[in-house]
């Protein structure tokens, strides 16, 4: 095991020494590599403290629920904000985010239980224990898009119009929900020894992949919220599009790193598959909108 010394000068010129001296100017650090790399792991190493927030009686209060619940209430917001600056009725938007959110957790459910149907097949009391996890976020995606296309249709309206105005707050409400599998202790990765890592009880140290999703939609979020929807919102389709794009190119990468795959396609999770398929619309799109306000 190898022993440094460092001692930091406020002079801003740092020195490599073998011994330490009473007249050092500065701060002195003893360093090994073992006391670094257990710092580190122990630093930023996740656990879940279980799934349930707190029970008063019979009344049991989960904390996937509580994800969820956030997720919509932060998503409805943005929502709200991007209805106000076009002069969308803001009354009409509640209750249809009222329907995408029914049709939303519906369909990600059914998604969900249709590519895991031999298992569910024998576990039918199980279908609808939606608060253990289990919901797909793809499913969401074509249950709420299927909504709009009826919604606009009925009413008359652009549906890449609403699309545009409901992808920044949705994706906001992924990087949020996502931390409901932290506490479900789910959708994570592979075993690893990297410093930021989550402790699943009998699987071990693995990649954190809730938290890599959560960080890529924060991104994607201020991409499609501060610039996109302010630079082209007279084009619409252009954030939908882009949505679809970004957040697919993440979460391509990173389900290639889970372990709880429900379903494989050509050597591909299901979705990654999925993921691949979106892409190719959303490019598909852009390039119809360029060519449309050419």
């Amino acid at each position: 095991m190898y022993l440094y010394q460092y001692n930091i000068y406020y002079d801003n010129k740092p020195s490599l020494s073998q011994t330490s001296s009473a007249s050092t100017k500065g701060l002195f650090f003893i360093v090994t590599p073992t006391l670094f790399y257990h710092f580190i792991m122990e630093s930023i190493t996740f656990q879940s403290p279980g799934e349930i927030l707190f029970s008063i009686g019979p009344v049991t209060v989960y904390w996937y629920g509580v994800i969820i619940a956030a997720a919509f209430l932060a998503g409805l917001g943005v929502t709200l904000h991007s209805a106000k600056k076009q002069n969308i009725d803001t009354d009409s938007i509640i209750n249809l985010s009222a329907l995408l959110l029914i049709c939303g957790i519906l369909a990600a459910r059914l998604y969900y239980v249709i590519f895991k149907r031999d298992y569910f097949s024998g576990h039918l009391n199980e279908i609808f224990m939606v608060w253990q996890g289990g919901l797909s976020i793809h499913g969401v995606i074509i249950g709420c898009f299927l909504m709009l296309l009826v919604y606009t249709g009925i009413k008359k309206l652009n549906l890449f119009q609403y699309t545009d105005l409901f992808a920044p707050g949705l994706i906001l409400g992924q990087a949020i929900g996502r931390w409901g599998n932290f506490f479900n202790s789910e959708a994570y990765g592979t075993l690893t020894d990297f410093f930021i890592r989550v402790y699943i009880p009998g699987f071990g140290y693995a990649h954190p992949t809730f938290l890599y999703e959560s960080v890529w939609n924060l991104i994607v979020f201020f991409i499609l919220f501060f610039i996109l929807r302010k630079r082209f919102q007279d084009k619409y389709g252009v954030t939908t599009c882009s949505y679809l794009v970004l957040y697919s190119l993440g979460r391509f990468f990173i389900e290639g790193l889970r372990v709880d795959n429900i379903y494989t396609v050509f050597g591909l999770h299901i979705a990654q598959f999925v993921s691949l398929i979106l892409i190719a619309a959303g490019i598909l799109g852009l390039v119809a909108v360029y060519r449309t306000r050419k």
